[in-house]
Formats: structure tokens, sequence, C-alpha cells
């Protein structure tokens, strides 16, 4: 074993007497990791946990890419498209596209015999994945449609059932404005709740045959295509390849086709959720520094409490590299327990918290019940890597003073 390993080991273990001054601060050091190591997990967890949670949410409700008219048109009374069993072949040998859907959109009103709200009636076919609404269904159950059968039933949402006075059985009253008034009585089939207002207070989901009668439409035409992909960090490149594909399908009457992403349909949201990273970057660093002064003051103590031995090495011959490794080494050992403990506990409350859910939110304010909790190994890898980086880097400033010291004045010093 080379000499400087040996000597910190035997200072670490207490082989080695001296004034036993930087006792204290050492364990603050280490508690200041372990603390920050802490934060920091939970943190990024949280933070990712809260982005994938509303991001789902919003895709949920219109799907990762939608293929549409090539129009202008900004409004739920959108333009149709002929389904196109060719194109939809091609769509779904799109690499990253996992599911395709038909939708189509009407404008309304329901109204009962006091109250009314302005919905949004968005069409469904049997393909629809329901795998989402699964998840917040809180009373009923998803539609049951079929391609040779129209449906009458309609999923609500909790905000305009408990707004309208609705429960699952009962009879709602909706009515659409074109040259005139049509009305269509449907049946609650269920009932859920995303926590997201602006959503739940727009969309009543039906079968896309109801749609395609009040548009006037035949069976074969819809207001677009819903692409689910696997991966929502890819869904740029996905969708490029997507608009790719339908850029050179053309309707017999000279319809264009366009794509849209959900980033592009819901900029402002997934704006605000890209903020969530910069605060999260903060965060961390301002962590990292505080961590990093408490372990520059551990050092300075431990060398100053270590001044005669220092002294005493460099007389007999030690050179200042060997000397600094001494105190980087115990500086070392220091950091790594922090970081180990701080690992082990911020990763546990973290799988306490995504089983248990036991921190609470209001969802009027987070639009969520629970803290929510993602993590992933990458995340925490690039995690310990940069801590332990800055760490050590900072650790290399107060090394130098160790290798300064004149034998002389350390070997009097008291």
């Amino acid at each position: 074993m080379k000499p400087e390993y040996f000597i910190a080991k035997r200072i670490r273990t207490g082989g080695i007497s001296g004034k036993r001054l930087a006792g204290p601060v050492v364990k603050v050091a280490i508690a200041g990791i372990i603390l920050g190591m802490v934060v920091m997990i939970i943190s990024i967890a949280t933070g990712m946990g809260f982005q994938r949670e509303i991001r789902e949410k919003i895709i949920g409700f219109g799907s990762h890419i939608q293929v549409i008219s090539y129009d202008f048109n900004l409004s739920y009374e959108t333009n149709p498209i002929d389904q196109d069993t060719v194109l939809e072949e091609e769509l779904a040998n799109v690499p990253g596209v996992l599911h395709i859907q038909r939708f189509a959109t009407k404008p309304g009103i329901i109204k009962t015999e006091d109250q009314m709200q302005g919905i949004v009636l968005r069409g469904v076919g049997p393909e629809f994945d329901w795998s989402f609404f699964r998840t917040i269904i809180e009373d009923g159950d998803t539609l049951a449609l079929a391609d040779n059968k129209t449906s009458n039933d309609i999923l609500i949402s909790d905000d305009i059932a408990r707004m309208l006075h609705l429960k699952v059985g009962d009879k709602a009253p909706m009515y659409f404005f074109e040259e005139q008034i049509r009305a269509r009585n449907f049946t609650v089939g269920g009932i859920f709740d995303s926590n997201l207002p602006e959503l739940d207070e727009t969309f009543v989901i039906c079968d896309i045959r109801q749609v395609q009668r009040l548009n006037n439409w035949g069976y074969d035409r819809i207001s677009g295509y819903e692409l689910l992909t696997g991966s929502f960090e890819d869904i740029m490149e996905t969708g490029s390849l997507v608009a790719d594909v339908v850029s050179g399908h053309i309707s017999p009457e000279g319809t264009m086709l366009r794509t849209r992403t959900i980033k592009q349909t819901q900029p402002q949201i997934f704006g605000w959720l890209d903020l969530l990273d910069m605060n999260i970057a903060v965060i961390i660093g301002l962590i990292i520094l505080v961590a990093g002064f408490n372990m520059v003051t551990g050092l300075l103590i431990l060398i100053l409490e270590r001044t005669n031995m220092i002294g005493i090495l460099k007389a007999m011959g030690m050179a200042d590299w060997p000397l600094r490794k001494v105190f980087l080494v115990l500086a070392g050992n220091i950091a790594l327990k922090g970081l180990f403990w701080g690992n082990l506990i911020g990763l546990a409350f973290c799988r306490l918290q995504s089983r248990f859910g036991f921190i609470k939110l209001n969802p009027d304010n987070y639009f969520l019940e629970t803290v929510p909790i993602h993590l992933t190994w990458a995340s925490v890898l690039l995690l310990n890597a940069g801590a332990i980086f800055a760490i050590f880097l900072m650790m290399t400033g107060p090394s130098y003073l160790a290798a300064r010291i004149s034998p002389v004045k350390a070997i009097r010093f008291e």
C-alpha cells in the first residue's frame, strides 16, 4: 500500500492521534452531503414525475400526433378527410408509431333543467385506446363500441357531472347550432376525472358515428387520425416521418393532409413544463455549492488539525502531491459516505412515495392528488457523477494548503 493511502486510512480509523477538532465538522460535512443528495434525488424524481403525469394526461386527450386536413381551421368544427386504408397501413409502418385511431369533433352545449355547459363532443371508434381513461374513471365504465352499431353512451368529467347534477345512467340532452338547432339525447355511461379542469370541462367522449351524423358526414369521413408513439422524447422526429408520409396523399376532391404534434397543439402547457427543468437545474446547482463549501470547511479544519503531522512528513521528505493525496483520500471518504447514505435515503423515500403516495397534493392547484415520482437509473448515475466531480473539483483548492505549509513552522504549531 502506498504511504499516502496508509496514512489516510490510519487517520480515518483513529490510528494516528490528533487534537480531534475536526470530528464534529466532518460529521456536519457528511450530514450536509447526505441532506443535499436526498433533496437532489427528490427534486429530480418529483420534477420528472410531474412532467410525465401532466404529459400523459394531455396525450390521453389528444394523442402524440394528429393527421388532419391541410387548412387553417383552428376550431373544433373541423373539415373532414376521407378514411384511407392505404394511408393507415403506411402510417402503421412508420418507425415509432404504435397505434392509430380515428377521431371526430363537434362543439355543442350540454343542458339540464337549470344548468348548461359548452362542450366539445369527441367521437372515437372501436379501435380507440382506453388505457388512459381506465385510470381516471371514477364511476361507470368506458364505452363499448362496435363498427356495426351506434352507441348512445357518453363519458363526461366529474366537473361537468357536478355542475349539471348528472350521474351514471342519467339522460344528458345536447344541442348543436348550425342553420338550425339540432338536439340529441345521450346517456351518461361513465364519469372520469383527470384533475385538469381545462380539459375536463371541455371534452365529452362518444361514439364517432354520433359525430359523423351530426356533421352530416358519411361513415367513411372523419376529422383525422390520432397516432400514439413509443417515446415522447422522439415525438418531433416521428412527427417529421409521419409528415413525409401524409404529404403524398391527396384525396380525389383535392384535400391535402398535415400533421401536428401534441407540443404544437398545447404549446403553453409544454412550455410551462419545460420551465421545470430550469428550476431543477438551479436547485441542484445551489445544493452542490452548499455541500461543496461544507466539504471545503471540513477539509480545511482537518488540515489545520494535522499541521504537526504535515510538518513531520514534509521534514521526512514526502513530496507535495502524495501529501495532498492524503487529504484528498480523506475528503473522498467523507464524500462517498455522504453520497452512499444520501442515495439510500433518497431512493427509499422515492420508492415509498411511488408505492403508497403518502404525501398528498391539492388537485385544484397541482392537477395531481399525490406527489408524483419518476426516476431512471441513468438520471441517478448522472446526478452522482456530477456531484462527485463538483465536490472533488472544490477539494483541490484546500489540498494546496497542506503542500504550502512550512515544515519548521508546522512542527512548532500549537
